[in-house]
């Protein structure tokens, strides 16, 4: 089992390949990060939000390395994490 704080200091602090179940069932494997160097500009605002202590903890915002743009995933939805890079 994966934890919200886990995954989002690896994200920091590296690439992952992430898989994990989409909502409709899918599997989805994405490579994402929260390191601002793989993110457009402006980015960082989104970053530092993910310790804003509203923040929903059983889902995480990431950086989508192939589509460029935030997704999120359902922390319980993971199935497994890879480190791609670091």
């Amino acid at each position: 089992m994966f934890s919200y704080e886990n995954i989002v200091d690896q994200l920091r602090s590296n690439v992952l390949q992430v898989t994990f179940s989409k909502v409709n069932g899918e599997e989805r494997i994405m490579p994402c990060t929260l390191q601002t160097d793989y993110m457009p500009e402006l980015s960082e605002s989104k970053v530092s939000q993910v310790d804003d202590f509203s923040v929903n903890k059983s889902v995480i915002r990431a950086f989508a390395i192939d589509k460029q743009s935030w997704r999120s995933f359902r922390v319980d939805n993971v199935r497994a994490i890879e480190v791609i890079n670091g």
